[in-house]
């Protein structure tokens, strides 16, 4: 198999940074191999100490090259966060050809146009995506190749990230030996698997509950409407259970892991188990129940949150679709009934349907492996040097196959 076939993902996340390979055969895509790493360096979803992150990726990256034997160049890397923006943009441009077909030269020229926007230093564009095309005053299209016009307009935002975060995060991965082959925007890359088509249009909050923090995007219309974070997540879940158990907080993930359930009126009085307790020697036993009684305020407040947020971006009541849950929390037995009663709305959990990686908390990784083999971008299409983001010239049409993909999975 050639390099060229596999693809290769990269999620850091604040508890896990998880690597995922997967390999593309012709029109199929198969997950062939994991590699996972605790994170060590990274608080609320961001890098406070970079030789530990880069611990932590090397691992996982090691753990993954010896599960498929192979060497592991580059890989895709998920970025999300705090400091990510959607900055609205418009570009305009006459149509080329002399018989005023629209090309793919003209689709391209009209997106790179919309790119040039005055955006303050410390901000750098991740990815522009396109809301609508306007042919000759027509509103409303998705896909303007083929049409006659004279004049093309689309109307589109920019992805924008801090400089600082962004480059923070090519400095780990380079340091622990990769190359970036792109950033992804996390929401985006996860909405590839986890929403449907149908979702997209009508309008759908898409909900991360990461371990750090809890990301919500609203997608409407087909497209990414806006994305915020909130300062919370699953580690909040298993403090509460190690301040309540009176435990370490390796044994309350282990028993969050094992005997969790969301809510009160689910749990069971008869399954039990044993904790050892903070300053003894000695275990004390406790009830499924006795943990829900944790476990369930605190995943209320994680979705009343969500809605408030969803409240503040002016969704919320145009969620036809509801909401879509994924991060490992959210594996949580009851959870998603939970969700459903505090948010009064639809509620699913998002779960990739490839062996190996059936689990809410793979959906970002997963994402970019299906995001990279859907455009059919390469690592070639971009270059970072020393930390920083350069896209080459030459680049303009790898940029724009990403767009046109994007427009062809929406409409």
């Amino acid at each position: 198999m050639a390099k060229e076939d596999y693809i290769v993902s990269l999620d850091i996340g604040t508890s896990k940074v998880r690597v995922i390979i997967g390999e593309s055969t012709g029109n199929n895509l198969n997950i062939i191999g994991v590699g996972s790493a605790s994170s060590q360096g990274l608080r609320h979803g961001a890098i406070v100490d970079i030789d530990k992150t880069v611990d932590s990726i090397r691992e996982a990256v090691d753990h993954a090259e010896r599960m498929v034997g192979i060497r592991i160049p580059s890989a895709y890397v998920g970025i999300s966060g705090e400091h990510i923006q959607l900055h609205s943009s418009h570009g305009v441009v006459a149509v080329s050809s002399a018989d005023r077909e629209i090309t793919d030269e003209d689709i391209e020229r009209v997106l790179q146009q919309a790119r040039v926007v005055a955006l303050p230093p410390e901000r750098e564009v991740i990815d522009v995506v396109a809301k609508e095309f306007v042919v000759d005053g027509l509103r409303g299209i998705m896909d303007p190749r083929g049409m006659l016009g004279v004049r093309l307009e689309v109307d589109a935002y920019l992805i924008t990230g801090s400089r600082t975060a962004i480059h923070n995060i090519v400095r780990c991965v380079e340091r622990a030996g990769l190359e970036v082959a792109n950033l992804v925007l996390a929401p985006m890359a996860a909405s590839q698997i986890a929403l449907t088509q149908d979702e997209r249009k009508l309008g759908v909050a898409l909900v991360d509950v990461g371990a750090g923090v809890t990301s919500v995007s609203v997608f409407a219309n087909g497209v990414l409407m806006g994305t915020s974070i909130i300062p919370i997540g699953g580690d909040y879940v298993t403090q509460d259970i190690a301040i309540g158990l009176r435990t370490n907080t390796v044994a309350a993930e282990q028993v969050k892991l094992r005997h969790a359930c969301a809510m009160v009126e689910q749990a069971s009085e008869h399954e039990t188990f044993r904790v050892p307790r903070m300053g003894s020697n000695k275990e004390a036993e406790f009830t499924q129940y006795d943990l829900a009684t944790i476990i369930e305020p605190r995943m209320q407040e994680i979705f009343g949150l969500v809605r408030k947020e969803v409240e503040k971006m002016g969704y919320a009541d145009e969620l036809p679709a509801g909401y879509v849950f994924h991060g490992g929390v959210m594996s949580t037995p009851s959870a998603a009934e939970l969700a459903g009663e505090e948010l009064q709305a639809p509620v699913r959990i998002a779960v990739p349907e490839f062996l190996g990686v059936r689990d809410p908390s793979f959906v970002n990784g997963v994402g970019m492996i299906v995001y990279a083999a859907r455009t059919g971008l390469r690592p070639s299409s971009a270059d970072y040097n020393a930390g920083a983001r350069q896209v080459r010239s030459s680049n303009h049409v790898g940029v724009f196959a990403r767009i046109k993909d994007w427009l062809r999975d929406f409409v």
